[in-house]
């Protein structure tokens, strides 16, 4: 898939997310979000021990796994800011100033994981090219739908209009493909960072995001059928894809 192609789909199921607020009654909407985490969390869960990790450690970087510790901090520190809107937490408060920490928060996140997206296979080593990159591409395809509900459901319960809520959509479905634009015209031996390092903390920030969904996908920490199988679903459609 070439990058054009990616960065409309990026857009495309940010804005589909939105329209789903206006389609989706209130009870259905969490339900929807609550499923639609399960599966993403089982499917990042998937492509990371499937493909990320195998095909990061194949590459012979040394202390990949720090730099995977480090992802998952970074992912810790920025849910402070965000409030967990990335595996659901949705604190809707009727006319409330709108939250710019937690805007800038997930568009720090969503930058940096589009960041390998963009990488020239030339820098990716011994990682194969498409496993590695599509397999990373539907991962946040997959996450950034109920994001973008959670997102724009907070957003209208704001103080800003519904142009203004659209706007400020928008601009969070540009930060991955502005990522990808980074991976793509940033040579990254000029910052100093390897393109296997940015891996790592991306997948850092993925297990981070995977595990919490999982288990914060059901009450009282006991899975009813509908949200395992949501997750299992999620596992067996990694697999399957590739």
């Amino acid at each position: 898939m070439n990058p054009l192609t990616m960065v409309l789909v990026l857009l495309l199921v940010v804005v589909a997310g939105g329209g789903f607020v206006h389609l989706l009654q209130a009870n259905n909407k969490a339900q929807f979000i609550k499923l639609s985490l399960a599966f993403s969390g089982g499917f990042l869960l998937a492509i990371v021990f499937e493909h990320l990790l195998p095909e990061l450690y194949a590459g012979g970087t040394s202390n990949i796994g720090i730099y995977i510790l480090i992802g998952f901090l970074i992912q810790l520190i920025m849910e402070y800011f965000s409030g967990g809107i990335e595996h659901g937490h949705v604190h809707v408060h009727k006319g409330q100033a709108m939250p710019w920490a937690l805007f800038i928060s997930l568009s720090i996140h969503s930058i940096i994981e589009g960041i390998p997206l963009g990488n020239d296979v030339e820098h990716l080593h011994h990682l194969h090219d498409h496993d590695h990159k599509m397999s990373l591409f539907w991962g946040i395809v997959f996450h950034q739908i109920p994001v973008a509900i959670a997102l724009m459901t907070l957003l209208l319960s704001t103080s800003l209009s519904k142009r203004m809520a659209w706007i400020v959509l928008l601009l969070f479905g540009i930060m991955t493909p502005m990522g990808l634009f980074i991976g793509l015209k940033v040579p990254m031996e000029n910052t100093g960072i390897s393109v296997p390092v940015i891996l790592g903390i991306v997948i850092g920030m993925f297990l981070h995001i995977s595990t919490t969904i999982i288990f914060e996908t059901s009450e009282n920490h006991k899975f009813n059928v509908l949200k395992l199988s949501s997750v299992i679903a999620g596992m067996v459609g990694a697999l399957w894809m590739y």
